[in-house]
């Protein structure tokens, strides 16, 4: 019985999230002259422009995005706390919510280290990105025989088939009606922290290397400003 209802709950796990993933897809995205000017003005960072990122130390934009994930966790474990009232009825809209936080915490902590999302090249890195946060590996090789429109729901079944049953480990608790909503609130908090952390991760390597090239570049004697890998 305790199988067959954790077996019940993975699948309602996964549609939710590739309900939530598929929405924040077509409908969430960051406006990067908006987060720009926030950047410039709620957190201090002197760039005209996200190339320039690239001139700043790394410490700097890690301690711009431990803070914007933090900021991400707070909203996550409101909303948590509130359809956790529900319990496990309230678990898909739950799911599409935190989708949508989850997905908006990445773009910013993209365009934090220098990677905007203009062109379906970049669209389609920002959702290797998101696969890598949720422990998913993508092949470049997918990448390259698919047009974005293709390759992103590909790579949203692969995440919500992945990370189903790691959610469905920790939100089993939820099935307790007077303890919901503090465990939604806590777990969505763990959700978007651990995610957070791994997109963080894998945007920071890619700035790093891109650093690098640059260096060789300029001891080759062909200088050149990283702005986005090539």
């Amino acid at each position: 019985m305790v199988e067959q209802r954790k077996s019940w709950l993975v699948r309602r796990v996964e549609k939710g999230l590739m309900k939530g993933l598929t929405r924040a897809y077509s409908t969430v995205r960051v406006d990067p002259e908006k987060f720009l000017w926030q950047l410039r003005t709620a957190y201090r960072v002197p760039i005209s422009g996200y190339h320039g990122v690239f001139s700043l130390e790394v410490g700097e934009l890690d301690i711009v995005a431990s803070s914007i994930i933090r900021s991400g966790m707070k909203m996550a474990a409101v909303e948590g706390a509130g359809f956790g009232l529900g319990g496990m009825i309230t678990i898909v809209p739950d799911l599409g919510v935190l989708s949508a936080i989850t997905m908006r915490t990445i773009q910013k902590l993209s365009l934090i280290y220098g990677f905007e999302f203009n062109t379906d090249d970049e669209i389609a890195e920002l959702w290797i990105a998101a696969a890598s946060a949720a422990g998913v590996d993508i092949s470049r090789e997918l990448l390259e025989k698919e047009v974005v429109n293709k390759f992103v729901p590909k790579v949203i079944q692969r995440i919500a088939t992945k990370a189903s049953g790691e959610v469905v480990e920790k939100w089993a608790g939820r099935l307790i009606p007077l303890a919901s909503s503090a465990i939604g609130a806590g777990l969505n908090y763990w959700f978007v922290r651990a995610w957070g952390a791994r997109a963080q991760t894998h945007f920071r390597g890619r700035h790093l290397l891109l650093r690098e090239r640059a260096r060789l570049a300029i001891v080759d004697g062909h200088p050149s400003l990283p702005s986005g890998e090539k």
